[in-house]
Parts: C-alpha cells; structure tokens; sequence
C-alpha cells in the first residue's frame, strides 16, 4: 500500500491563494485535472524527485462552508535540514505562518509547521 494523494481545502475562490502557497511557496508544480472533476474547482500540485518520480501529491478541493484544518495536517519530507531551513524562511518572506516550536520535538528529525494561504496545517520535516 502507498499514499496517493492528501486532500486540504479551500473557500469558493481560493484557487489562487494555494498556487501561491504550493507552488510559489513550496516549489511544487501545478497538475492538470481531470477533465470531470475541474468543474468543481480546486487544484492539485506535484513535487518530483530527482528521476522524475512523483514524490508527493496534493489535492486543493473547494469546500463550503470552509474551515481550515488547524490539526490534522499532511506531512512533507525534505531532504535535508538546509532545505528545511531554506524553505521555512521563503515561506516566511511571502508571509505565511511558521511555527518552529516543535522543531526538536520527533525524534530523528528537525521539523516545522507551517499555514497555507488559507489556514490550513502543513508540517515540514527533515532527516536531523
């Protein structure tokens, strides 16, 4: 078994605010949707590996009436934990929420959290 995809979402409208996070934010590239299932707005957004492999998949599904997971969150793995530091301060500069209090607190790794656009919980982790 493996992990497809996880799913967040966004209010009616909020497709641009998470390119914003995903892409300009996380360096993740936009995916094409299905052709059934773009009316329902939203997007999705790829990372991949050095072969081109998919390595994480993130849907962005319109939800109404919205609420932001403020708990339950996906978890990305990076590289290392320059990448992990590179990558909290980009997300920073474009001005969205990191949290780096629990950065020592999961053993074997170095860690932060992070809001998206639209309040939603991301947690960000790298090999200490």
């Amino acid at each position: 078994m493996r992990l497809h995809h996880v799913q967040v979402s966004c209010p009616p409208g909020g497709e641009q605010a998470a390119r914003r996070f995903w892409v300009e934010g996380l360096g993740m590239v936009e995916a094409d949707k299905p052709v059934a299932l773009r009316a329902r707005g939203g997007a999705w957004f790829r990372s991949y590996d050095a072969a081109g492999a998919v390595g994480a998949e993130v849907h962005v599904g319109v939800e109404e009436p919205f609420a932001p997971a403020r708990k339950a969150h996906p978890a990305l793995v990076l590289d290392s934990v320059a990448a992990l530091d590179a990558l909290t301060d980009r997300l920073a500069g474009l001005g969205f929420e990191v949290d780096l209090t629990e950065r020592h607190t999961f053993e074997g790794h170095e860690r932060a959290h992070v809001r998206d656009a639209h309040g939603n919980r991301v947690e960000l982790l790298a090999p200490a």
